[in-house]
């Protein structure tokens, strides 16, 4: 809804009970005690609403409506174009809606109940959400093929700590994954880290360009391997994370987002 139509909607509601709904001050706007009964009203009857549509579509066994699925960068780039077209082709009717950014924003999106479902990268720790690991992802050194490392058949982190790294962003899963990694082998030492970048994508044109190393998802360089213009070399020792599924604990999710969880779970089985 448009900002005039929320106001309108807030003003005939404030007619209809003859009171105000919101103490208004400078750059402030709170609910009263009226309001909060309000709030607390509209809340339950919503809830209501969705059990109604979920309790229907149970007994007529229509898959449909709409979910909204979050997922961090990598999953979202590499895994998620394969995993709903093949949904799709189940369940036609099922309209999904996609959020993406890094793996901290989509848990607070699946904690805030912006989204239905995420998959992340790397590990959770919120008792308020169901976390469950959906794949193992491998992470690999990669640099341009005449790099001085190029030739080596794995590296520990004393061998590339001194060269430029290109790192994501804070609050990505990848980030936080390789901060960890390099905490515990790196006897104290810090990445040289020259750059910072939101994608994959974007960090694979930096290192092809020769600007420096960085430490990426297996599965986002299958291509540039086929191709030959990237070097990946594995870690020692080896550096895994999970890929995990995130959804609220307590939250009643609508026929099509159990069937999209129950998918996704499948598909991972199965890749």
């Amino acid at each position: 809804m448009t900002q005039p139509a929320v106001t309108f909607q807030i003003r005939q509601l404030e007619e209809q009970f003859n009171t105000r709904l919101f103490d208004r001050t400078h750059n402030k706007v709170t609910l009263t005690d009226v309001g909060k009964q309000v709030y607390s009203y509209a809340d339950r009857i919503l809830k209501l609403y969705e059990e109604m549509t979920h309790n229907i579509t149970e007994m007529t066994g229509d898959v449909s409506g709409a979910v909204t699925l979050g997922a961090s960068t990598t999953v979202a780039e590499y895994m998620l174009p394969l995993l709903i077209g093949e949904f799709k082709n189940k369940f036609p009717d099922v309209v999904i809606n996609l959020r993406e950014s890094n793996s901290e924003d989509i848990v607070n999106m699946v904690e805030n109940n912006d989204i239905d479902l995420g998959i992340v990268e790397g590990s959770v720790n919120n008792k308020n959400l169901v976390v469950e690991e959906c794949k193992t992802d491998h992470l690999v050194v990669i640099m341009t093929n005449g790099h001085a490392l190029a030739s080596e058949k794995k590296l520990g982190v004393h061998d590339y700590i001194s060269y430029p790294f290109i790192s994501r962003e804070h609050g990505s899963g990848t980030q936080e994954s390789i901060t960890s990694y390099v905490e515990k082998y790196g006897n104290g030492e810090s990445l040289n880290i020259c750059f910072e970048l939101s994608s994959p994508e974007a960090i694979k044109g930096a290192v092809e360009a020769g600007m420096g190393l960085s430490i990426v998802s297996r599965s986002t360089i299958i291509k540039e391997i086929k191709l030959g213009t990237l070097t990946a070399i594995e870690l020692s020792p080896s550096l895994e994370r999970p890929f995990s599924f995130v959804r609220q604990r307590y939250k009643f999710k609508s026929r099509a987002a159990d069937q999209l969880l129950a998918f996704s779970q499948e598909f991972c089985k199965d890749d």
